[in-house]
């Protein structure tokens, strides 16, 4: 596809407001709805349903706990104000884009308190709780370090003796796997709570789009199950208990989108977490159906980063191994502030 055939970008709607996409603020819905009708109408901008090609853009994880700064866990990135940034460039992007963005499919990271990555879920002899951003390795738990908290037992429907097994079981597949240690995260995305909630700026980019294209926000919820970490929103860490039991199911939709539509287009955070978790997933799913299907998915690397606790935890360099690893298999990588028309593959 041609620049030219896509026509120059749109210019930004007057309500959007770059200073306000790090606070937390009510959408007023009626006057944007208002507002789009109108937008549509003076910049020829036509439904969803008509577009020649079709294009989808998924937004990994866009949610208060973690784009905005002193909320649970901020992704700061390298920068300190990494989330901040991509979510800023984000919406610039879709109301760039607005007239060509036929699908957009939004990610939601929803947990309550006992979850294996929270503290309340493990103790050591002490009884204490581990702290945030501890990582909790396989040897750990067989040498007895960290113990599932066996109050929790009646709450999950287990017994004591079962909590324990599964969190043995639990870390050794992880290992197995290759995957991080299990990591004890601030308590996050809190079902219910305002950290859970999206973005506001982004929330109001999106129904925007929705109004102005008559194209339904597609939502998927990931992470409630609190037996399994679930950073991929395709299918969960470890998928099955120490009986075989099924923890989770795959989510496979997203193979079928990568064919229904001419390009995927993905963004959000963290970029070495839960944006790399679903995108090595898709890979995965894509080797085994297509791997031709690899050029229609667009990373958009301006719009995600990485997990950094400056003198703890850095994981940028493993999410650009990974993100390497997703071109050299035929994903793309872009910048939202290059003309889409450039780049696809349509």
């Amino acid at each position: 596809m041609s620049i030219n055939e896509f026509g120059t970008l749109l210019e930004l709607p007057l309500h959007f407001n770059p200073a306000q996409v790090g606070e937390v603020w009510r959408v007023p819905y009626y006057e944007r709805a208002q507002e789009a009708a109108t937008w549509a109408k003076e910049k020829d901008i036509s439904p969803a349903v008509t577009d020649k090609y079709k294009i989808a853009l998924m937004i990994v994880d866009a949610q208060n706990t973690f784009c905005i700064p002193e909320f649970e866990l901020f992704v700061g990135g390298r920068t300190g104000m990494g989330a901040v940034e991509d979510n800023r460039r984000l919406c610039e992007f879709i109301y760039r884009n607005l007239n060509r963005l036929t699908q957009i499919i939004v990610t939601m990271d929803t947990h309550q308190a006992v979850q294996i990555f929270h503290a309340l879920y493990l103790v050591n002899d002490r009884g204490e709780h581990p702290a945030p951003m501890t990582l909790v390795s396989y040897e750990d738990v067989a040498q007895g370090k960290w113990k599932f908290n066996s109050n929790l037992a009646g709450s999950l429907e287990i017994t004591p003796e079962d909590g324990q097994r599964h969190l043995l079981h639990y870390v050794k597949s992880l290992k197995d796997k290759g995957k991080f240690d299990l990591t004890i995260w601030p308590y996050h995305a809190m079902l219910g709570g305002i950290g859970h909630a999206l973005v506001a700026s982004v929330e109001e980019a999106l129904f925007f789009h929705t109004i102005a294209r008559n194209q339904q926000v597609i939502f998927e919820i990931k992470g409630e199950n609190p037996q399994t970490e679930h950073y991929s929103v395709v299918r969960p860490e470890v998928m099955r208990n120490a009986d075989g039991e099924t923890l989770g199911t795959e989510n496979s939709k997203f193979i079928r989108l990568i064919e229904e539509y001419d390009a995927m287009i993905i963004a959000g955070q963290a970029k070495s977490h839960c944006v790399a978790w679903t995108v090595e997933d898709i890979l995965e799913d894509i080797s085994q159906k297509d791997p031709k299907l690899a050029k229609k998915v667009y990373l958009l690397d301006d719009c995600m980063s990485s997990v950094v606790i400056p003198g703890v935890v850095d994981y940028s360099d493993q999410a650009e191994a990974a993100f390497k690893r997703f071109a050299q298999a035929g994903m793309n990588r872009v910048r939202s502030t290059e003309p889409m028309g450039g780049w696809l593959n349509c």
